[in-house]
Parts: structure tokens; sequence; C-alpha cells
């Protein structure tokens, strides 16, 4: 069969339609789904889903915001699967605080399930985290006491057994606890290792309260426990390979770093474990192959500062040209676990979310299109990876 040449022309016009539909197609391809709750005043909050973009970064609307079970959503975790959310409200003066269960849909869907725990007035959750295995939900919780609690997992659903339970206590001082970090490398530390930061309203420090876990889920103080972490401690993780362990201190505005022993215990780093961030650090993210630091800065101006971390010593280098301006007040921060390439923040009075592309060698940010993404009194955020993407990861 024959064509005309203005047929010619039309069929080639058409395939080249084709390939650029195709090529846009594939521009706005969701590699990760970006959970952030949202905590307007004595509401119940919500959980507002956005897809990110592969190539860009830049964040667009995903599946219809969700109620976060309870009010005022403090924080979130997700199992290693990514097939389950967990989501602690603090509550108010009147109404209890909760942690609530989610399974994951393909599609980034949030459906909560019947395995919801409750919290008395004044032991509202703060903080959680899940062990890499799945078997534990960590909860640290408190306003005039500061708990850690252990709850079993089947298949991500709580069990509704008694928990194990450890309080964190300084003498007779009063601890407000700001974080938790659950190591995910389980053969640095026998039994793998749990760490809470909480902050001593009575003598202006701040403590790191170290556990390891045993066959059955008892929870052992670390040697030394608890440790020194400055003033007031507000973020915590730990890198990939469980050989250095970071924490922003908000009062200081420093970033502190100590080495995991075997044994579960902490060391600070030798040299300066202490490395100077921006005003009012409140959180920090470590990118999934374990070679940057990522902190947001709360306070004037709202930003976020990048470092790299020397793997053979855990020292900090300040990346060059690595400050990121972010909306006000960033109170949360997440790298995106399936490339490594973006980092978002939840920016409380700014009501929204900012986005940067990370330089996987150097670690240099460069903000996405779009950002700031419009989010209503955000308050934390956590990054599940979508599709077939293998996730980034360094070993150790």
């Amino acid at each position: 069969m024959k064509f005309s040449k203005s047929s010619q022309l039309f069929l080639v016009s058409s395939i080249g339609l084709l390939v650029a539909s195709l090529l846009a197609a594939c521009s706005v391809a969701t590699i990760d789904y970006v959970f952030v709750t949202s905590a307007p005043s004595s509401v119940t909050g919500q959980i507002y889903t956005f897809d990110a973009d592969s190539e860009s970064g830049a964040l667009r609307s995903g599946p219809a915001a969700v109620s976060s079970g309870g009010i005022d959503p403090v924080a979130m975790a997700v199992t290693s699967d990514y097939a389950n959310l967990y989501v602690a409200n603090a509550g108010n003066s009147t109404t209890t605080g909760t942690v609530v269960h989610f399974t994951i849909g393909s599609n980034g869907v949030l459906t909560q399930q019947n395995d919801t725990i409750t919290f008395s007035l004044n032991d509202a959750p703060v903080a959680l985290a899940v062990n890499s295995a799945g078997t534990y939900l960590y909860v640290v919780s408190g306003t005039t006491s500061a708990t850690l609690r252990e709850y079993a997992l089947s298949a991500g659903t709580i069990s509704s057994a008694t928990p194990v339970k450890q309080a964190l206590t300084v003498s007779s001082h009063t601890l407000v606890p700001t974080g938790i970090a659950v190591l995910v490398n389980t053969s640095t530390v026998s039994g793998n290792g749990v760490y809470v930061t909480a902050y001593d309203q009575s003598a202006s420090s701040g403590k790191i309260f170290g556990f390891t876990v045993g066959s059955t889920g008892a929870l052992t103080p670390a040697t030394g426990s608890p440790y020194a972490a400055g003033v007031k401690p507000s973020g915590i993780a730990s890198t990939p390979t469980d050989l250095y362990l970071y924490v922003t201190d908000y009062a200081n505005n420093q970033l502190i770093g100590y080495s995991i022993l075997s044994t579960g215990q902490l060391n600070l780093l030798g040299g300066t474990a202490t490395t100077a961030t921006g005003d009012e650090p409140s959180a920090l993210a470590i990118d999934p192959r374990g070679l940057f630091v990522y902190v947001s800065n709360a306070g004037e101006p709202s930003t976020v500062s990048a470092y790299g971390i020397t793997l053979a010593s855990g020292a900090l280098t300040a990346v060059v040209n690595s400050i990121g301006n972010t909306d006000t007040k960033p109170v949360a921060i997440a790298v995106d676990p399936a490339l490594g390439r973006f980092v978002f923040t939840a920016n409380y009075l700014g009501s929204s979310l900012s986005g940067f592309r990370l330089n996987s060698t150097s670690g240099a940010l460069t903000t996405t299109q779009g950002t700031p993404y419009t989010t209503p009194d955000p308050t934390a955020l956590v990054i599940v990876p979508h599709g077939n993407h293998a996730t980034q990861s360094v070993s150790p």
C-alpha cells in the first residue's frame, strides 16, 4: 500500500505527537508518595497525599485527604515494606491522644484499621518508629513524664497485648520526650537498638536514652544510658549502617554526633562532636546512601542545611553552597527513599511543603519546580516509594 505525500506527513506528525505524549507521560511518573499530617487547631487532623514526580521532584495532589483519626497529629512512621502507616495524634486538654494504623494501597490510598491505641490525657504520644523487621512499634509519650512503649506487630496489626514499657527518668526531674530512632542494620548492635531523646526542664539539659532489644522484645538500658545531648534535643537519626547517630540541639543551634558500639552504647564522636547549624534546628534526615545529613532550621531565616558524612569516622563537614531557603518554620524533614535525590520539609507557619533536589555527589540543594506546595498547618511527613523502584542504600 502506498501513501500520498500528505498522508506520509500526517503519519509522521501523528507518530511524533504519540512519542511526545509518551515522553510527557514519563516526565510526570510518580516516584514517591509523600504523606503529610495537618493539625488545624482543635479540629480533627488530616493526612494529605502528594505524588512526587520522578524527574523534577515536583509535588502534585494525590488521593483525597483522610482523617488522621484524632486531634493534633504530630508524628508518623511506616513499616520497611511500606505497607503500613502509623500516626500519632497528641490530642488536647479534653481529648486523649491516639496512635492510628493505616494500610497503604499501591495507589497511595490510606485505609484506617481497627487497632487504634488510646492514651490518657497526660500521656500524649510524641514520636514513634517501627523496627526494620516490622515486628515492633515503638511509641514515646508524655507531657509531665516520659515513657517508651513497645507494641508487638503482626503483619502490621498492633497487638492488643500489654506493651513492654520503660519509664524515662533522671532523678526526680521532669523530662519531655522529643524523638526516637530505631537502628535498621541489626548486625551492628546485638538484638538491635532503640534511642529516645528528651530534655530536662529542671536542669536545662538534653538526654538520649539507649536500649537494646532482646529476643523476646525485652528492653535493656545500654551501658552509660542516658547520654548527654546538649540542652534541648529536637531530632534524632542514625546512618543506614547504624555506625553513627546524630541529634539536633534546638537550643544551642548545633548537630551532635555519636558512634554506636556493638553493645548499643553511644560515644561522642572523636574530635569535634558538634557542628553548627542554622537557627533553631528542628529535625534531621539522612539520605539513604548514608552520605549526607539534612537539617531543617525553624528559626529566622528558615532554611535547610546540608552536611557530608565521613564514612570512616562519622565526622561532618558543611556542604558548600548547600543552604536552602524554606517557607516559614520547617518542623519536619525527609529524603525520598526511592532515588535518594529529593528533600522535603513541612513548614508549619508557612502552611506549605518545600522541595529540593540534592546533588548525589556533592549534597548541594536546588529547589524543585513549583515549590513551595500549599499544605495547611503541616506537622510531620513520611515518604513511600511507588512502583518497582529499588531503594537507595549503603553497605556497612
